[in-house]
C-alpha cells in the first residue's frame, strides 16, 4: 500500500510514474480532496470534544459548589450528536481512503524498462548454451508417461485437470529437489528453513497483495464459521509471520528458505499452458524472503538473484535472467526480475522463477515496522521474495535437458546423492 501522505503531497509525481504501468490513475486526485477532508472533519471532531470536556470540567464545579448547571447543560447538550456525526463522517471517509490505496499498485522502481507487455523486458544475461540433440527430442509429457513418472489421467480421475500423480523416480526427483534447494539455501546461503501453514487467513492475504485484486485466483477453504484460503504462494505466510511487529534493526536482514506447496485456481489463464505441469492449481516452491531496511533492499534484491541463478548452475540448465516491464510486474511490487530456463520440449526460454523486491509497499498493508536504535522512531521495512525455484518447472527442465536418445533421462549430478540412481529409466 501507498503512503497516503505521499501520495497526496506528490500527486503529479505519483500518477507520472503510476502511469508507466499503463492505466489511468487519475482517480488518485480524489484522495487530495479526501485528505483535506479527513484533515478538517479531525480538526472540527477535536475541537468539539475539547468544548465537551471543557463544559464538563464547568458543570462539575457547579455541582460541587450546588449551583445550577442547567445553562451549561443546555448549551452543549448537542455536542454528543455533533461529536458522533462526525466520527461517522470521518470513518466513511478513511473508508473511502483505504478503498483506492488498497487498490493502487506500487510504484515501479525508476530504472524499471516500461512498456506494455512482457515484450518490453530487457534481457539482462544469458547463462549457458541449450544442449544441440541429435536425436528427435520428446517433451515432459512424453517422456513422464513413458517412463511412468508422471501420471495426468489417474490425476484428473482423481482431482481434475491441471493435477499430476507424481509416481516412483518422478515422486523421488520431486522429493530430492525440494531438500536439495532446502539444504543449498540454508546451509550455503545462510536463510533460515521454515515450513509455514499452507493455509492462510485474508488478512494474510490482504497483506502481500493477494487481495483484493487477485480474490478470484484464490482457493477458499471453509469450516463452520471459518474462512480461509490456499496459499498462493510461500510468499504469503513467511511475509505475515512478522505482520504487526516492530523489528530490531540491528538483526536485519532476516533471511528465509520456505518450503510449502502452493494453490492458484488460475482464473485469468484459461487455455494457457494446459499440458503438463508448467501451469497447474497445486505445486511445490521453495521461496527466498528478505526483510531489511530500506538503504540496503536493492543490494539484497542482486544477493538473492544469485542466490536463485545458482540453483540452475548447480543443475547444468541453460538460463537467461530478464527485467520484467512496467506492463508485465507484479500489482505489489516495485521490481521485479524473471529467471527464465530453456525448454527443448518447447523450444523456448520460460518462466522458473521471479524475484522482486516489493520496498515498503507489503510492510505498510502488513503493518511490519523496525527501530534502528531503541529510541528512533519506527520505519517500514522492505520486503523481497524470490523463487528458489518452482519445483515442478524445475522438473520439467530436467527432464527434457537431460533426455538421452533411448527414453531416459541422466539425473543431474547434484541431485545423484539424493536420487540414489544416475538415471531415471
Amino acid at each position: 500500500m501507498l503512503d497516503l501522505k505521499y501520495v497526496t503531497e506528490n500527486i503529479e509525481e505519483v500518477i507520472k510514474k503510476l502511469s508507466r504501468r499503463n492505466g489511468d490513475f487519475s482517480y488518485l486526485y480524489e484522495l487530495v480532496t479526501l485528505q483535506e477532508e479527513r484533515k478538517q472533519t479531525i480538526v472540527e471532531g477535536e475541537s468539539k470534544k475539547a468544548l465537551r470536556n471543557e463544559a464538563s470540567k464547568k458543570i462539575g464545579e457547579l455541582k460541587r459548589n450546588k449551583l445550577d448547571a442547567t445553562s451549561v447543560l443546555n448549551e452543549v447538550a448537542h455536542l454528543g450528536d455533533d461529536i458522533k456525526e462526525l466520527d461517522e463522517k470521518l470513518n466513511v471517509i478513511e473508508e473511502k481512503i483505504f478503498n483506492v490505496l488498497a487498490n493502487t499498485p506500487n510504484i515501479p522502481n525508476d530504472n524499471v524498462p516500461t512498456g506494455k507487455d512482457d515484450s518490453a523486458n530487457v534481457e539482462i544475461k544469458k547463462v549457458g548454451t541449450p544442449r544441440v540433440f541429435n536425436f528427435k527430442i520428446k517433451d515432459h509429457i512424453e517422456l513422464g508417461e513413458k517412463l511412468d513418472i508422471l501420471d495426468f489421467e489417474r490425476a484428473a480421475k482423481i482431482t481434475g485437470t491441471r493435477f499430476v500423480v507424481d509416481k516412483g523416480l518422478g515422486a523421488r526427483l520431486e522429493r530430492s529437489l525440494i531438500q536439495w534447494m532446502m539444504d543449498l539455501h540454508a546451509h550455503e546461503h545462510k536463510y533460515i528453513e521454515i515450513i509455514p501453514p499452507y493455509i492462510v487467513n485474508e488478512k494474510s492475504m490482504f497483506a502481500t497483495g493477494q487481495f483484493p485484486k487477485f480474490k478470484e485466483d484464490a482457493f477458499k477453504v471453509t469450516a463452520g464459521d471459518n474462512a480461509w484460503y490456499l496459499n498462493p504462494t510461500a510468499e504469503v505466510p513467511t511475509i505475515n509471520l512478522h505482520r504487526d511487529e516492530i523489528l530490531d534493526g540491528d538483526l536485519l536482514p532476516f533471511n528465509y528458505c520456505s518450503f510449502t506447496t502452493a494453490f492458484r485456481a488460475e482464473a485469468g489463464s484459461a487455455g494457457r499452458d494446459t499440458r503438463g505441469i508448467l501451469r497447474q492449481h497445486q505445486f511445490n516452491k521453495v521461496e527466498l524472503i528478505k526483510f531489511t531496511k530500506p538503504e540496503e533492499s536493492y543490494k539484497e534484491l542482486d544477493k538473492m538473484l544469485l542466490n536463485s541463478e545458482e540453483v540452475l548452475k548447480r543443475l547444468g540448465l541453460p538460463y537467461r535472467v530478464v527485467c520484467l516491464s512496467t506492463g508485465d510486474m507484479g500489482f505489489g511490487m516495485a521490481k521485479t526480475y524473471d529467471i527464465e530456463v530453456w525448454l527443448p520440449g518447447q523450444n523456448m526460454y520460460r518462466e522458473i522463477g521471479s524475484i522482486s523486491n516489493a520496498e515498503d509497499f507489503q510492510a505498510r498493508r502488513a503493518n511490519i515496522r523496525f527501530k534502528r536504535t531503541k529510541d528512533s522512531k519506527t520505519e517500514y521495512v522492505h520486503t523481497l521474495n524470490g523463487s528458489g525455484l518452482a519445483i515442478g518447472r524445475t522438473m520439467i527442465a530436467i527432464i527434457e535437458n537431460y533426455q538421452n536418445e533411448d527414453g531416459t533421462i541422466t539425473v543431474p549430478e547434484v541431485l545423484v546423492p539424493y536420487m540414489r540412481v544416475n538415471k531415471i529409466q
